[in-house]
């Protein structure tokens, strides 16, 4: 057995007994070779892992049975099987069923093509990553390791999708929300803490009236029910003396970016038709911003995200480009290019130059109003990023306000049963 190869796919996010049992059942085969996954890779089946590559990869050296760590870049087997030609392929027969399914079938036709064997010992009963990553969300997870999970978001997967969450109750939404569809694991990878839905749901104008403290006191409700990371929408941020502390009273929560854009003065919501009135801060003092809030910072994983509103303002895309470099200078972690038109025409001219910048940066889509357009096409013109900003409240408002008028219609309860959620479910929603 000592001249024999022994290969090993693991993910190895949480380290459990399981995870050793493999390992120790694959040594007796021969040298043992782990092919851990990336963070894409994970990404790609289930959510982003809670440790990084390098943190895990540091682990699995470690253990005694492990002889060498590669990375294995992909979900499927393939390319690192080819390579590495193992007489052994050892995995728990978990993965008989599920989206693991056809990677198996896979692995088992390339280890035909030199004899190899795939060694499936039972899987451990009672004990898997999923069940402690439930266990971690009941307890929470630290501030630093939410904080970085968007920009490891950004770098391992090839789209992040973020949506709006205006309560704790709408996060728990989200945060249970995951699907198969079509063989592929969906999911929104993060939150978006929008100053809109904040004034709406408290019955305000979108016009800052909700102060940076109040919204930040009343995100601590959605930090107890979601791990997923938050985007908090800081609308122009205010007076530059003020933008360290809001910067440092996010970072301490956990809060994984600010988004500022560069209007000034007075608020007004960027789809009102009319922004007459509406001015638009200099390249030079917003670049001040950038660059306040980006010193701010305790870490580089607390993202600093600039939103450019020429295109609301009827400005040339030159103003839009110009505008995104000199941002991106500043220290602009990724770029907004916010619009207001019913398709993505004008995204689209500015993502095709801004791509060619030597201060690209990774571009951020907002299409609230272009609503017709799907993701695949935000991802073939470079988009990294979309934000679905509004949705979950405007869902909500529709859905409470047609109840209460056919309760009030009718004088009975029994006609709106069929369309909302069973009394059941939620109170065993919170367990």
């Amino acid at each position: 057995m000592k001249n024999k190869v022994v290969y090993v796919g693991l993910a190895a996010d949480i380290l459990h007994e399981g995870h050793i049992n493999i390992l120790k059942i694959a040594s007796q085969y021969g040298k043992v070779i782990v092919g851990l996954l990336t963070d894409s890779a994970i990404a790609s089946y289930k959510r982003l892992p809670h440790l990084n590559y390098k943190q895990r990869e540091i682990i699995i050296k470690n253990i005694k049975f492990v002889n060498q760590v590669i990375p294995q870049k992909t979900l499927d087997y393939t390319v690192n099987l080819k390579k590495i030609t193992p007489d052994y392929v050892v995995h728990g027969d978990d993965w008989k069923q599920g989206i693991q399914k056809n990677v198996r079938e896979k692995v088992i036709q390339v280890l035909k093509k030199w004899n190899g064997r795939l060694i499936e010992p039972v899987y451990t009963k009672d004990i898997s990553s999923t069940f402690i990553k439930e266990k971690i969300f009941k307890t929470g997870i630290s501030p630093e390791i939410r904080r970085s999970k968007l920009k490891r978001l950004i770098d391992a997967k090839e789209f992040v999708r973020v949506i709006e969450s205006h309560s704790a109750l709408s996060s728990l939404i989200i945060e249970n929300l995951s699907i198969f569809y079509k063989n592929r694991f969906l999911e929104y990878d993060a939150l978006w803490s929008s100053s809109l839905t904040d004034s709406t749901l408290r019955g305000k104008p979108d016009n800052q009236s909700v102060d940076y403290s109040t919204r930040i006191s009343s995100l601590n409700d959605t930090l107890e029910t979601t791990i997923k990371p938050i985007l908090f929408d800081g609308d122009n941020g205010g007076r530059i003396e003020h933008i360290s502390y809001l910067v440092k009273n996010l970072e301490k929560i956990g809060v994984s970016a600010l988004v500022l854009e560069d209007k000034k003065g007075l608020k007004k919501n960027s789809l009102f038709q009319n922004q007459e009135d509406t001015m638009q801060e200099s390249i030079k003092d917003f670049s001040k911003k950038i660059k306040k809030a980006a010193s701010s910072r305790m870490s580089d994983d607390f993202m600093i995200i600039a939103r450019i509103e020429s295109f609301i303002l009827n400005k040339s895309l030159s103003d839009a480009i110009k505008r995104a470099e000199h941002y991106s200078k500043a220290g602009a972690d990724a770029i907004l290019i916010h619009s207001k038109k019913k398709n993505a025409n004008e995204i689209f001219k500015f993502a095709k130059l801004f791509r060619k910048s030597k201060f690209y940066r990774p571009m951020i889509a907002v299409p609230t109003t272009y609503s017709q357009t799907y993701e695949q096409d935000l991802i073939k013109n470079g988009f990294k990023v979309v934000i679905y900003a509004n949705h979950l409240l405007r869902a909500s408002y529709k859905s409470m306000n047609d109840t209460a008028k056919k309760i009030l219609i009718n004088k009975r309860t029994y006609d709106v049963e069929n369309n909302i959620t069973s009394i059941n479910e939620i109170i065993s929603l919170i367990n």
